[in-house]
């Protein structure tokens, strides 16, 4: 082989590793809601190259999005409306493009919230209402563990694990069915008080209850699962 066809060759091979091992991109949806720098840099150690953004153009780019949430669910809905978050949400879903939400962010991808007699629109990305949970003792903030639905990629290692919550709302019901067994959404529980929606894998979107970002190193593993899905 020539000097000039080897170079060639190998920057053929070069081209195809780079491809290869290339960092996801995982865009952070910056609306106003809550502290997102801890979610940013557990991203980072998990493997990804990270933007905080509320730009379409970078929103979309992104291999993957992350939707945070804090707060109440009527005050991150109307936060994310006024920078047309549920648009680039609804939109980057309807092209199966992935979407990951946390804490409030998995809570308003349900169809209404209810907090302090207060009955709010979400997303209706699922069905279902998000209500106050039955508990002696709220909020239910601290370490627990989930029941991780068979077949988890999220859980993928760390189904056994605990992960960090802070929240006195969730979904405590899912009625959502798949057309199959293939296509059906992955529900994981959780028990506080009573049995609530810890995370759902659902074709491109995911979501957690708990905050996978203030979780140690099962939520960098949990993170680290879905970035190498994108």
């Amino acid at each position: 082989m020539s000097e000039g066809s080897r170079r060639k060759t190998v920057a053929v091979l070069d081209g195809v590793d780079g491809a290869e091992h290339r960092r996801k991109t995982v865009a952070v949806l910056d609306y106003g809601s809550g502290n997102v720098h801890s979610a940013v840099k557990a991203l980072e150690r998990a493997g990804a190259e990270v933007v905080l953004t509320r730009d379409p153009a970078r929103v979309f780019a992104a291999d993957g999005l992350l939707v945070p949430g804090v707060g109440a669910f009527d005050a991150v809905m109307r936060q994310l409306r006024e920078v047309r978050g549920d648009e680039l949400i609804d939109r980057r879903l309807a092209g199966g493009r992935p979407v990951l939400g946390i804490c409030v962010g998995e809570q308003i991808m349900f169809a209404r919230g209810v907090e302090h007699g207060i009955e709010s629109e979400g997303l209706g990305q699922w069905p279902g209402t998000v209500r106050e949970l039955r508990a002696e003792r709220l909020p239910h903030m601290g370490w627990d563990t989930v029941e991780a639905a068979p077949g988890s990629v999220l859980f993928a290692g760390v189904e056994h694990e605990r992960f960090y919550f802070v929240h006195s709302y969730a979904a405590t019901e899912w009625t959502l069915e798949g057309r199959s067994a293939a296509t059906a959404p992955k529900v994981t529980w959780a028990e506080h008080g009573e049995r609530f929606v810890a995370a759902v894998e659902n074709g491109p979107l995911s979501a957690t209850q708990f905050h996978p970002e203030k979780s140690g190193e099962a939520g960098i593993r949990l993170l680290r699962n879905w970035i190498e899905s994108l």
